[in-house]
């Protein structure tokens, strides 16, 4: 800290407000706000930070400060702020782009067009806002397919053309060359609010006429005209009845990132969804509550928002003032829980798909530079074990050659050592038995092992390592902090760890490698738990019955998931309540295996010169 900021710093007050941060030229690089601005403003320049945070504080040189009389105006305020500096610190959710309208004419025959912004409710009626220009257009195609005489205005040259495929295909409604527009509207606007049964009904029944008039080519013609109107409408195949604008919000976190995603119902009708996927820049609760406000002052609100947190939404039921709910049970709980869905998703499609242009030739030589290898790691192996409180315990293996993946390299282990929730016996034996056989079958070693997780894991594999006799194998280890996310390699052979820069390239291979094998494990854990019966984790817990169990398992899979899960997401998956409640016994876990692991290395310490002069043998640990 500056002078100039330490003294501020004394002077802030202990009430709501909005902050300034401000660089060297007097430019304000972030807007925060603060239920105690003191409290808020100090933990920038107190604590250590890391990541966006750490490079905004490096870049401040002076804040300012505006009190409020609530934490509502101090919201309202941030925003305004926001949108008058756009500060390159804070997530902006835009997307640069209007979400495009279906504008239908209210006089005359209705004639449909695009409309980014609906501001002539004198004469069109809108609908939407749909998520792209190309689903827009394409439900125009199908409706102009559908009621062809909205065409005749448009090419007068051919509106007997367009008179005749009319009467064709509703030849009750054909009165000369007289068309009820009052009709073709009724048919356009329930299409556009979701009804589809009726256009269809009338081109099925007209297929079968057409099928026993032997008239095939028209039978399938309407056929493809079913077909086409199905395909879409599918992504629409949710349908709330009470047919109210609404929006469905959730989001997921990892690795320091943060995936928000918005599900646009529009009469009830499913129309796409808003993903952003953003670095963790702040207390988790204001950074969703400025996400969601700066949002909806780029994009259309809805009536009703639906989330899981109820906090969240008394703020910002009252600083957008509109419905915003918290449901328990029921339709709303379920699009909730698809709504994480898709947020965790997203989240591990980002790091999947992030950099994939980087030079990965270049990025191996990094990882070699940085693990003091004589070679690039060319072929890399990962580990990994899922299981279920020692159920149905799998090891994965992948393969990576030249930093892409290579499937049929792939390997799966049936857990065998009796205790199968000791992760560290577990990943011991499926070390052993593969350089095993490596070594015995004189069969192409990798140069690289990378195992997920931290020294005592790094220790399992070296030891097991050592005792297969295998040559000439790095090891290392993706190391995580204490929450929960990967920010260090381990050095299999010195125990150095090595710093990983979440924005780097590096760190984005190394996350791919590491989800591939997580997804290769899990599923294989999937399988061979869906064909046993077991109790589980949640069989304990109030207030989760048997749709919420499934919902969960299939959220997190394994234990390892399961421990990096936050109250906010599982409170999208059940309750509030049963939420605390699993976050009770994930602490009781995770402090239980803590204390096994701490045991674990006094044993491994006392035991080191026993390892040291080659009395380690295969069955001290239960290998086979």
């Amino acid at each position: 800290m500056n002078e100039i900021i330490q003294r501020k710093i004394q002077l802030l007050p202990d009430r709501p407000g909005s902050y300034q941060m401000k660089d060297a030229r007097g430019t304000i690089i972030y807007v925060g706000k603060a239920k105690s601005l003191v409290k808020r403003v100090k933990q920038y320049f107190t604590r250590p930070q890391v990541g966006k945070v750490a490079r905004m504080v490096a870049e401040i040189a002076d804040f300012d400060i505006i009190e409020t009389s609530s934490e509502k105006e101090s919201l309202l305020l941030e925003i305004n702020l926001i949108q008058k500096y756009y500060p390159k610190y804070n997530i902006l959710l835009k997307d640069g782009k209007m979400y495009p309208y279906i504008a239908v004419r209210k006089n005359g025959m209705p004639q449909l067009k695009i409309a980014h912004k609906p501001n002539d409710r004198k004469n069109y009626d809108y609908f939407g806002p749909y998520p792209n220009s190309s689903a827009a257009y394409k439900v125009i195609d199908i409706l102009n397919m559908c009621y062809p005489i909205m065409e005749a205005g448009r090419s007068k040259d051919s509106s007997n053309l367009y008179l005749y495929l009319h009467e064709l295909m509703y030849p009750e409604q054909a009165k000369g060359s007289k068309v009820d527009p009052e009709f073709v509207r009724r048919r356009v606007v329930a299409f556009l609010k979701g009804d589809t049964s009726e256009v269809i009904a009338t081109y099925r029944k007209q297929m079968v006429q057409a099928a026993e008039d032997l008239n095939f080519e028209r039978a399938a013609d309407l056929k493809h005209k079913i077909e086409d109107i199905e395909s879409t409408t599918q992504s629409q195949k949710i349908m709330m009845k009470d047919r109210v604008d609404r929006d469905v919000f959730a989001y997921s976190t990892r690795e320091g990132y943060i995936a928000m995603l918005f599900l646009l119902y529009r009469k009830g009708v499913l129309l796409g969804k808003n993903l952003y996927v953003e670095e963790i820049s702040e207390e988790l609760e204001d950074e969703l509550s400025s996400a969601i406000v700066q949002f909806y002052s780029s994009h259309p609100k809805p009536k009703e928002l639906i989330l899981a947190d109820k906090s969240l939404a008394e703020e910002l039921s009252a600083a957008l003032e509109i419905d915003v709910t918290v449901p328990t049970r029921g339709m709303k709980k379920d699009l909730l829980s698809m709504a994480l869905e898709n947020a965790k998703q997203g989240l591990d499609q980002h790091f999947m798909t992030a950099r994939l242009e980087d030079d990965v030739l270049a990025l191996l030589g990094q990882l070699q530079e940085q693990l003091h290898m004589d070679h690039p790691p060319l072929e890399i192996e990962l580990f990994d074990n899922a299981h279920t409180q020692g159920q149905d315990a799998i090891g994965g293996m992948v393969t990576f050659v030249n930093g892409q993946r290579a499937p049929e390299l792939y390997r799966r282990f049936n857990i065998q050592q009796p205790n199968r929730a000791d992760d560290m016996a577990s990943m011991r034996e499926v070390i052993y038995r593969r350089c095993s056989r490596i070594v015995h079958d004189n069969l192409k070693a990798p140069d690289l092992i990378i195992v997920d997780g931290g020294e005592i894991q790094v220790t399992a594999a070296r030891e097991a390592m050592d005792a297969a006799g295998i040559q000439g194998v790095k090891l290392a280890g993706l190391v995580k902090n204490d929450k929960h996310e990967t920010n260090a390699l381990m050095d299999g052979d010195t125990g150095e760890l090595i710093p990983l820069d979440k924005r780097s390239p590096l760190f984005f291979l190394l996350m791919r490698m590491q989800d591939e094998v997580h997804r290769y494990a899990i599923t294989a854990h999937r399988g061979k738990r869906a064909k046993s019966l077991f109790s589980t984790f949640f069989d304990d817990i109030p207030g989760v019955g048997p749709k919420r169990r499934e919902r969960l398992l299939d959220a997190y899979p394994t234990m390892e998931s399961l421990f990096s899960a936050s109250i906010g997401e599982l409170e999208q998956l059940t309750d509030a309540r049963s939420a605390q409640a699993i976050a009770a016994k994930i602490a009781q876990l995770k402090s239980e295996r803590q204390r096994i692991d701490d045991s674990v290395a006094k044993a491994q310490h006392r035991g080191e010169k026993a390892a040291e002069s080659g009395s380690f043998h295969s069955s001290d640990s239960g290998l086979e």
